[in-house]
């Protein structure tokens, strides 16, 4: 999931990210999750100065110009200072030679441009589509499969969005949209009602999902709005988080996500394995079981997609179901989340183990 600013935009992120390292260093708790978005670190020194962590901005330099730094305050309160192996930031963190990677890793892993039907309209898998809802996000996660992903061409708008909706209308074979993006939830309640709202009026629709990580990233973006509009549509309304590790779980999420499941939205999570991040069982072990107090099933631990920029992250798939084999020794099965790699082309993701 990115956004790539323009350079007005960088100006612009610029001058934000200044205006809140001027503030108190808590004041973004009383902030709207708008202008959380707003006061998010966008560069490295920022991050490795908050942090009190040596940073190499010029090997990175090319990492960062072509995916840019995007950390909110809120994920950053979780991360430890003076800890380069934190969690957290490892997700975050630019790396020397994320501009070079392995031949077999490219732009487009999933071939997601050959499944697009109309602009922002994908269908890998009967049944379902997937809608690009948006570019933005509320961090870059450095392991991000979309990384590369066109979104100038998607549409931004319901007028843009209306060819979309009307090829779902005319194929009463599909029963559920799969919002993602980008993030769904960076686009403000108003629009987004617009759109769950068409999209409800459509009479073979039966589900909606929602893929998302703000309810981590920004825990505000849980507003009255936002399960009000939820809570109104006739569709069955699934969302599904993703938290790699469970340190990002903290009181403030487990409110967010009480009042979400309170609202009668399912909530699901899904993971990347990832290396030096939760590439052991007691970590995967402990998510599963923090997730499951919050009221929030296991439900995928993917490979990587072998996407340029981020091959540091890969683990074998033979320790991934290792990995799983720990987890089905220690937990009940449905703590267990499925260990997945998704193919091109296939009618369905491959299940590991």
């Amino acid at each position: 999931m990115s956004i790539l600013a323009s350079n007005s935009d960088s100006v612009r992120a610029a001058s934000e990210a200044q205006s809140a390292q001027d503030d108190p260093p808590q004041a973004w708790k009383q902030q709207s999750w708008q202008q959380q978005m707003k006061s998010a670190i966008r560069d490295l020194a920022t991050l490795g100065e908050r942090l009190r962590i040596e940073v190499d901005i010029e090997a990175t330099s090319g990492a960062t110009a072509q995916f840019p730094v995007f950390v909110p305050l809120a994920l950053l309160d979780r991360m430890e200072p003076e800890n380069p192996s934190d969690p957290l930031l490892l997700q975050v963190l630019p790396v020397a030679g994320e501009d070079q990677s392995p031949e077999h890793f490219s732009v487009d892993p999933l071939e997601e441009s050959a499944a697009t039907l109309k602009p922002g309209l994908l269908q890998k898998y009967q049944g379902r589509v997937l809608m690009i809802a948006t570019g933005a996000c509320a961090v870059h996660c450095r392991y991000c499969f979309r990384r590369h992903f066109p979104y100038q061409e998607s549409p931004t708008s319901m007028a843009q969005w209306q060819p979309a909706i009307d090829e779902i209308a005319a194929d009463d074979s599909i029963e559920e949209v799969i919002l993602s993006g980008g993030d769904p939830l960076t686009i403000v309640d108003a629009k987004l009602s617009d759109l769950v709202d068409a999209l409800g009026e459509i009479s073979h629709l039966k589900r909606l999902r929602i893929h998302t990580r703000l309810p981590i990233m920004i825990p505000a973006r849980v507003t009255d709005g936002l399960i009000e509009l939820l809570a109104q549509s006739r569709l069955q309304l699934i969302m599904v988080i993703h938290a790699n590790h469970a340190k990002e779980l903290d009181g403030s999420v487990a409110d967010a996500l009480e009042r979400l499941a309170t609202a009668g939205v399912m909530l699901l999570n899904q993971s990347v394995l990832l290396r030096g991040i939760n590439d052991n069982s007691q970590a995967l072990i402990k998510l599963s079981q923090r997730l499951l107090e919050l009221r929030v099933l296991p439900y995928y631990l993917h490979q990587l997609d072998q996407v340029v920029g981020t091959s540091h992250f890969e683990v074998s798939p033979e320790r991934g179901i290792e990995l799983i084999k720990q987890m089905r020794a220690a937990l009940p099965g449905y703590a267990v989340p499925r260990f997945v790699k998704e193919l091109p082309g296939e009618p369905n993701k491959t299940v590991w183990a």
